[in-house]
C-alpha cells in the first residue's frame, strides 16, 4: 500500500470550507477513493472541550491536526483537511510533513462570510455566531480580531462567492487525480 494524500481546504470561517469537503468526499466515495475528513472543529472539542481560540490553543489544534494527517498518509489513508489554518505556519508544517499534500484556498469576501455565518443551520460542529462575538469583543476570528494569511501559492485557489460546492469539489478531484498519475 502506497502513502495517502492530503488536500487542506483552507479559508475564512464561512468560506465553504465544510460544505466542499462533503461534497469532496462524497465525489471521491463515487469514484471509489476512500478518504478521511479531519475536521479542526471536531479536533478541537476532543482536544479543547472549552476552547478559548488563543494563538497558544490554534498551535496546538493545527499542530495535531498535522500530526494525524502525517500519520494517515503514511499508512495509505487520504485524507480532506476541513481548517481554517489562519497561519500559514500551520499549512507550511503540514506541507513539509505529508509528502503527497495540496493546499487549496476557499476565496470568499469576509462579509459574504459573516453573512454565511449568520444564517447557516448546521454550522458543522463549528460554533455559532462567532462574527457576532467578534464584534463584539467577546472573541476573535480569523479574519476579524484574529489575522488570516492568505495562501502564497496555493495548488488551487476557488472563488466560492461565484462557485458552489459542487463545482468546487470537482475542481478539487480534478486536481487530485492529476497529481496522483
Amino acid at each position: 500500500m502506497g502513502e495517502g494524500w492530503c488536500v487542506w481546504l483552507t479559508g475564512l470561517p464561512g468560506s465553504g470550507k465544510s460544505t466542499v469537503a462533503k461534497a469532496l468526499h462524497e465525489k471521491l466515495k463515487n469514484n471509489k477513493i476512500h478518504v478521511q475528513i479531519l475536521s479542526s472543529d471536531e479536533l478541537r472539542k476532543a482536544i479543547t472541550p472549552d476552547p478559548k481560540y488563543t494563538d497558544e490553543e490554534r498551535d496546538m489544534v493545527y499542530g495535531a491536526i498535522s500530526y494525524i494527517a502525517k500519520l494517515l498518509t503514511k499508512n495509505g489513508v487520504n485524507v480532506i483537511i476541513d481548517a481554517t489554518g489562519n497561519r500559514r505556519r500551520y499549512r507550511d508544517k503540514a506541507r513539509e510533513e505529508t509528502k503527497n499534500f495540496m493546499e487549496v484556498y476557499l476565496m470568499c469576501p469576509l462579509g459574504v462570510c459573516m453573512e454565511r455565518e449568520s444564517k447557516r443551520i448546521d454550522t458543522s460542529q463549528a460554533p455559532r455566531d462567532i462574527y457576532e462575538k467578534a464584534l463584539k469583543g467577546k472573541s476573535t476570528v480569523p479574519g476579524l480580531g484574529s489575522p488570516y494569511e492568505e495562501p502564497l501559492n496555493p495548488e488551487l485557489k476557488l472563488n466560492t462567492e461565484r462557485m458552489n460546492p459542487d463545482t468546487c469539489a470537482k475542481r478539487i478531484f480534478d486536481l487530485i487525480v492529476k497529481k496522483q498519475t
